[in-house]
């Protein structure tokens, strides 16, 4: 597997205070250099983190892939247009959560997204589907157009060590066998930390973990660098 970082949360810090420390080109830079396949930002409708202008520099200095995460609107379809990352996940998103706190709806907008996504493609830009691990939001992807789906691993990383641990990591290892069966790429993602990402290894087929917040949290206290290391030895 690969490992993607999410690099969000360094902004948070940033635009606590203003200015700008810590340095989020710095941080990416960082994580491209310890082995991270691609750098993810979220840049949302309200831009409490990541910024226009952090996305047009991350993409300008890093050599390895820059995978935006955004929600399905005009707006964020013609900013990915403009930048062309790499990649895009669309997210859901709502003004009043903390952080993305589940999976895109694709079954009840199928039709949408397959609009939404004949630009992106067209412009040599890799789609994914951030979903829950559910059989009817995997056909919707596939049927979306879509090239990969990214599981929700939030309700398995809630679950870790408890005693619904093992529902929760079913429903991914058979959403991860679906999607295979459509032909999708799959990756993984939110809530996974330096515990319980282990699992991952026991999903055939997961091309990506995108990992943040633990990675961020992590380096506080060791640096960010050791922080990546880390994680990419329990991800390979």
């Amino acid at each position: 597997m690969l490992l993607g970082v999410n690099i969000d949360h360094v902004a948070t810090l940033r635009n606590a205070r203003g200015g700008d420390e810590p340095d989020v080109l710095t941080a990416a830079k960082i994580c491209e250099e310890c082995g991270a396949s691609s750098i993810t930002t979220h840049l949302r409708e309200d831009r409490r983190h990541i910024k226009d202008n952090d996305v047009s520099n991350i993409k300008r200095i890093i050599k390895t892939n820059l995978n935006l995460e955004m929600a399905v609107t005009d707006e964020m379809q013609a900013i990915a247009l403009k930048y062309k990352p790499h990649s895009v996940c669309l997210v859901p998103e709502k003004r009043q959560e903390v952080t993305t706190e589940g999976g895109l709806d694709a079954a009840s907008q199928i039709q949408r997204l397959s609009e939404f996504i004949v630009p992106l493609k067209n412009a040599g830009i890799e789609v994914s589907l951030f979903i829950d691990p559910a059989r009817e939001q995997v056909e919707a992807a596939a049927k979306s157009g879509a090239q990969f789906v990214e599981l929700h691993t939030g309700s398995y990383s809630l679950a870790y060590k408890t005693i619904n641990e093992s529902k929760e990591f079913k429903k991914l290892k058979e959403a991860a066998k679906i999607a295979h069966d459509f032909g999708l790429g799959v990756n993984a993602g939110h809530g996974l930390n330096y515990k319980n990402v282990i699992r991952m290894h026991d999903i055939p087929g997961l091309y990506e973990l995108n990992i943040g917040h633990s990675i961020i949290s992590r380096a506080v206290f060791v640096g960010l660098e050791q922080a990546v290391n880390e994680m990419l030895e329990l991800v390979k």
